[in-house]
């Protein structure tokens, strides 16, 4: 799983049968030591409770595609859950 905060919520006009009722958040990823590490992309809220401002953790791919149900659907990216606290005791094991 990787870190991202979440910087605004994203609504389509049209989207597949099995992604209706979704939410789209847009994610900014981040690193371990929570600095920008990346564009911003739109995923899809497997967690169900993300809004903007939180921090998240995400999956891509084949792994963000099997978060759903029905399972398998279209998308690239998904938030998986919310981070409640944050430590990172070495920063430079984080580089």
């Amino acid at each position: 799983m990787k870190l991202g905060r979440v910087i605004g919520t994203l609504v389509a006009t049209e989207k597949p049968d099995a992604m209706k009722g979704l939410k789209l958040l847009i994610v900014r990823p981040l690193t371990a030591d929570l600095k920008d590490d990346g564009e911003p992309f739109v995923a899809t809220d497997a967690s169900a409770q993300a809004s903007s401002g939180d921090l998240v953790t995400w999956e891509a791919s084949r792994e963000a595609a099997l978060l759903h149900d029905p399972w398998f659907i279209p998308v690239d990216h998904a938030v998986v859950g919310i981070v409640d606290q944050h430590s990172l005791e070495n920063p430079e094991r984080a580089r």
